[in-house]
């Protein structure tokens, strides 16, 4: 049982392994007191961390907990999901198996074989076709090594040059002399403690021999074992003799431990020391004799001062238990690699993996570039190839989750990591790239004036048509009293001209980007000027009509003669349309909108434009002018008349209406700049359809043939 001497300190560059310790269990390796409570340097059975079932159990020895968890991270560091197991049949690894299974199944990683060695050589070489057979290029061994995985080593091919072995920390591979063995732990991963320096522990075993202390049945041992000589014990002598050793020296008590100890940094040892440092630290705090105590007042005293231990070491080392009544230890995965496997020329080389506590994310390409593997090829421990960015894991119909087929991201989704499960959709204004890798953003696509060909075209004939209609409005303006122009209403020809000016300058509110104001402005500009234009044309045909009409003697149609009925007309008419477009702007006036789904790649921005009643009301109404003028301008195209442009009207309204009626087909069947691109041309071209036909025939009088616009040519015309 371990207990403090009475009066002692804590000497902290004593050993103390003779002041502090009167027993240990070596089997078990607790350190027992008094109180049952128990600090273990060795033992590391996981299920000991239960602290409702084992309150009292510490140790200074990482669990295997930590192994388990060392070697998921390293199968993730590596990419490694479909790996192979060998474990000894014992407890320990049958234990081991079950935890590494629960643990690889929670991060998705595949078992392809499980190989259970046993005392049976026949039975191990039919478990080793598994491994011949295998796709996998990496092992974890559990369990502690046995001496069949030499004859397993020596016979399996496959492990010596293919396979890469994860092994645990009872697998001291530095110390096999077995060509087999050298072979196949060469570029094997193993995790192994960090070698510990206990300070004055070289003085005390230099002075640790019997003649000193006579006494002392722990180095009377030390001399039966390791210096194979009889001890002055003669029953320890009978037992050394019954087990077939029979030495004829007597140990002298000079035999100095320092001539066969040479591993002074091995971390076993720091465990041990600091399970006796813990221990011995809670009962000096305690300070207090445990006779007061009943026995069970007494372990949960001695309980809590263990929780609270916390000292700093003499390697300068923070001393505590965590909640899982562990002293948090460090593990070290190093790759070991074996330079020259021939007997006469054994070297070893470690390369420094990663650590239990500092495990930093992956970087795989230096571990595939820059350490050495069997074969000189990084290990390849996947069922298939990894899914690259830009495409997800698929299922294959097998019945293991790590063996998958890549399939390529769908439309408007991205993965940007190796072996992603799923693609993520991209935010409506992005796209993938080509190697859907990224989303990057979508180009806005409307009629702009510096990228787009058409809107230029569409440009440069507008900035056309409005400088001959300019010029015609001028010329009518100089010419306005000569009888061409004063023929069917003069002031009508004017708002007419002026109104085909405004159509062709409105063009320019469909160019360029839109925007919730220019929305608004091109749909009512645009529907109110064509009114204005078109029941300007009623007005000239009515006009025609009741001319023909009031020339009759006694015709009551006279009273209507004048510019006031066409006036009127115009009015009338013209205000419809803006009574229309008010309401329209009342209830849902057009707005800018973003449409992200009409073409891949690209947001169009364009005009919505609200009441779907509204905008089909204006082009209705219009249309319903058109066509009203347009057959009573067929009616009268052939009355007499010197200067009769019912003819003229006739073939602009067959523009007009053939225009629009094609248009609207049009405009229905696309999207975007190509909608607004067939709403531009059929606002030129039936704008100029009406300046055409109605004002064409008058400039060719008025500039080609000016002998004819003169009153003395109409009076002779008539005389004649």
């Amino acid at each position: 049982m371990s207990t403090v001497n009475k009066g002692s300190s804590l000497p902290g560059g004593t050993p103390p392994a003779r002041h502090l310790v009167h027993h240990v269990d070596e089997d078990k390796g607790f350190f027992l007191n008094p109180s049952s409570v128990k600090i273990s340097p060795r033992v590391t059975d996981p299920f000991l961390n239960d602290r409702e079932k084992f309150p009292n159990f510490y140790r200074t020895i990482p669990s295997s907990w930590v192994w388990y968890e060392m070697v998921i991270k390293v199968l993730k560091l590596f990419g490694w999901n479909w790996v192979g197991i060998i474990t000894s049949s014992d407890g320990t690894g049958e234990m081991e198996l079950q935890m590494l299974r629960k643990e690889m199944a929670r991060h998705g990683i595949c078992i392809e074989f499980v190989i259970y060695l046993t005392n049976n050589v026949e039975i191990n070489r039919l478990r080793m076709v598994a491994i011949e057979k295998s796709t996998t290029d990496v092992v974890v061994v559990c369990g502690h090594f046995i001496s069949e995985y030499i004859v397993f080593c020596t016979e399996s091919k496959a492990l010596r040059e293919n396979i890469t072995l994860i092994l645990n920390q009872s697998w001291n591979v530095i110390s096999y002399s077995d060509i087999n063995m050298r072979e196949a732990c060469n570029c094997s991963l193993l995790p192994f403690y960090p070698p510990r320096y206990i300070p004055g522990l070289d003085v005390y075993m230099e002075n640790a021999h019997s003649s000193k202390f006579p006494d002392d049945p722990l180095l009377e041992d030390i001399g039966l074992v390791k210096f194979n000589c009889l001890s002055s014990n003669e029953e320890k002598n009978k037992i050394l003799r019954s087990s077939g050793l029979l030495p004829n020296v007597t140990c002298t008590g000079q035999e100095w431990i320092t001539h066969r100890f040479s591993a002074k940094h091995d971390s076993k040892f720091y465990f041990l020391y600091t399970a006796v440092y813990a221990l011995a630290h809670a009962l000096n705090n305690l300070k207090i004799s445990r006779n007061t105590f009943g026995k069970y007042g007494l372990r949960q005293k001695l309980n809590r001062y263990i929780q609270r231990v916390h000292f700093m070491s003499t390697t300068r080392e923070e001393v505590f238990f965590n909640e899982r009544g562990e002293l948090p230890s460090e593990i070290i995965l190093e790759k070991l690699i074996h330079y020259d496997l021939s007997l006469e020329k054994f070297d070893i080389k470690s390369e420094y993996i990663a650590s239990s506590l500092t495990l930093e994310k992956p970087k795989r390409e230096h571990f595939q570039k820059q350490l050495q593997w069997k074969r000189g090829k990084f290990p390849q421990g996947r069922c298939n190839d990894p899914c690259p960015p830009g495409y997800r894991k698929g299922p294959s119909g097998g019945i293991h989750a790590c063996c998958y087929h890549c399939v390529p991201c769908s439309d408007g989704e991205i993965s940007n990591v190796t072996d992603s499960e799923f693609c993520h959709r991209c935010p409506d204004d992005q796209l993938p790239d080509e190697r859907r890798v990224i989303c990057i953003p979508k180009a806005y696509d409307y009629l702009s004036y510096e990228t787009n060909i058409l809107a230029l075209a569409f440009y440069v004939s507008s900035i056309l048509s409005t400088a001959g209609t300019l010029y015609i409005l001028t010329m009518f303006i100089l010419l306005r009293d000569t009888p061409v122009v004063k023929a069917n209403n003069r002031t009508v020809s004017f708002i007419l001209l002026t109104s085909i000016l405004l159509s062709f300058l409105c063009v320019f509110l469909f160019l360029g980007r839109p925007v919730d104001i220019t929305c608004i402005l091109r749909q009512t500009s645009f529907g109110v000027l064509f009114s204005i234009a078109v029941s300007c044309v009623l007005a000239k045909t009515i006009t025609v009509y009741i001319a023909f009409k009031a020339s009759k003697p006694g015709s009551h149609w006279r009273k209507w003669v004048g510019n006031k009925l066409s006036t009127s007309v115009v009015i009338i008419c013209s205000s419809v349309q803006v009574l229309i477009c008010v309401i329209w702007l009342s209830v849902s006036p057009p707005y800018q909108e973003y449409d992200m789904d009409s073409y891949p790649g690209k947001i169009i921005i364009q005009c919505n434009e609200g009441s779907v009643i509204g905008f089909y009301s204006v082009l209705g109404y219009m249309g319903f002018l058109a066509a009203v003028s347009f057959l009573l301008a067929f009616m009268v195209r052939t009355l007499p008349d010197s200067f009769n442009e019912a003819k003229y009207i006739t073939f602009s309204m067959l523009v007009f209406c053939s225009v629009w009626i094609a248009m609207i087909p049009a405009y229905l069947s696309t999207r975007g700049k190509y909608m607004v691109a067939v709403e531009i041309f059929a606002i030129l071209a039936s704008s100029a359809g009406l300046l055409g036909c109605i004002f064409f025939p008058k400039c060719y009088l008025i500039i080609i043939r000016p002998e004819r616009n003169s009153r003395k040519y109409i009076l002779d015309k008539v005389n004649s």
